[in-house]
């Protein structure tokens, strides 16, 4: 498929598409509309910021028709944002479909008068839809095409259960599975699941556009390094670790000036809709986040990514930095490491982590404080310790009180 048109997409949606500036398809459109349309289950596996969304949902749009008893398809995400999200470019893409957003952390009234208006299209996260199940107010049993959004994470210890029951309540519906990532043991799930699926795996093409490289420091020093970071940045993610300790570092880099605001799931829902309403207006200029912004946020004007807290898999460190470097734009990402986290480093490394090389003071002298990652391309690292002229007598700016001299970082 060259054109959407050859896929006999509709003039409607192909005018809306027109306005967003998509005039043709990208490799993961081209491959999974047509196989989408003729029926098939399919699993997508593409790089975040691909266009899996408008993949799975033009077909949707194409096969269905307003009016008829429903819902007729259900599209579910991890993150109450993710979910806004798709639901965002539902509505981009001008059909006729009645949609209801589910989620939780909001009360009920909205979303069950979309519900009893008669909704066509589903998008929502596995608690709120088991919800409304419950509450007798969505049937799942017309559900004719499923997608799980972000399926590694669908189909992981914490969603699966909830997965398992909404695929149960269904008829053999078509299935989607869409993420940049897929485990080996997301295998036995297709098998179970999907009738003769599809894949279809994307890989990044050309040179990578993403620079991503290893900043050793100590621990003592960790923040007053992200701080300089960050000084020479807008439109920064950094990924913490836990809700705790994204809200005490989001309130340390207050303290020290900078424009950050956090997003954690303890928040209330209207509290992380106006965090992601500022960082996305730029009134701020950093994201304080748990991984609960690691998975598919587009994010167009996010050039850095750091990773302050190591994650727990090596697919969560892809799903991070995959908020950098979307769409055809170049973007950085610096994981900072501590002597503490060697091991965790290691066990990462194992499961695929990418080789990250860091220089020894020598090199970064050489090579004017700048890190080289495997492959040659220049981000930014810490330049080595200053050694200043101080009245006749060298001493080694290592003194007490002394703030550590760095190069501008990325």
């Amino acid at each position: 498929m060259h054109t959407f048109a050859e896929a006999g997409i509709s003039a409607r949606i192909l005018a809306a598409l027109g306005r967003q500036n998509i005039t043709s398809p990208n490799r993961v459109q081209s491959e999974a509309i047509p196989a989408l349309l003729d029926g098939r289950d399919v699993v997508v596996q593409s790089p975040t910021g691909s266009g899996k969304t408008v993949a799975f949902l033009i077909p949707l749009l194409e096969r269905f028709r307003p009016g008829s008893p429903g819902p007729r398809a259900l599209v579910v995400t991890p993150t109450r944002e993710l979910a806004i999200q798709v639901d965002g470019v539902f509505a981009s893409l001008d059909s006729e479909l009645r949609g209801a957003l589910l989620y939780g952390g909001v009360g009920y009234r909205t979303q069950t008068l979309a519900l009893k208006r008669g909704a066509d299209v589903v998008i929502g996260t596995p608690g709120r839809i088991l919800d409304m199940v419950e509450r007798k107010l969505l049937p799942l049993t017309r559900i004719e095409y499923l997608v799980l959004d972000e399926a590694d994470q669908m189909f992981d210890a914490g969603f699966a259960p909830a997965i398992e029951r909404i695929i149960g309540l269904t008829y053999s519906p078509q299935i989607v599975l869409a993420s940049a990532t897929m485990p080996g043991w997301v295998s036995a799930m297709i098998a179970k699941h999907l009738n003769d699926p599809l894949t279809i795996r994307v890989v990044a093409e050309g040179p990578s556009l993403l620079e991503h490289g290893l900043v050793r420091t100590d621990a003592g020093l960790k923040l007053r390094l992200l701080s300089d970071i960050l000084r020479q940045h807008r439109g920064t993610i950094v990924f913490g670790r836990t809700k705790h300790g994204v809200r005490k570092l989001n309130r340390d880099l207050q303290r020290l000036g900078h424009r950050s605001v956090e997003l954690q799931g303890n928040m209330a829902q209207n509290a992380r809709e106006h965090v992601m309403a500022t960082f996305r207006a730029e009134r701020a200029d950093v994201l304080v986040a748990t991984n609960v912004a690691a998975r598919g946020l587009d994010l167009t004007h996010v050039g850095l990514v750091v990773n302050y807290d190591l994650p727990d898999s090596a697919e969560a460190m892809t799903h991070r930095v995959g908020r950098t470097a979307r769409n055809g734009s170049a973007g950085r990402a610096v994981t900072l490491l501590t002597q503490e986290d060697h091991e965790k480093w290691a066990k990462l490394r194992r499961e695929g982590a990418p080789a990250l090389r860091t220089l020894d003071s020598a090199e970064l002298s050489r090579r004017g404080g700048w890190l080289y990652v495997e492959d040659g391309t220049p981000v930014a690292t810490p330049a080595p310790r200053q050694v200043r002229s101080t009245g006749g007598r060298r001493r080694s700016s290592r003194g007490r009180g002394r703030r550590p001299v760095y190069r501008q970082a990325v």
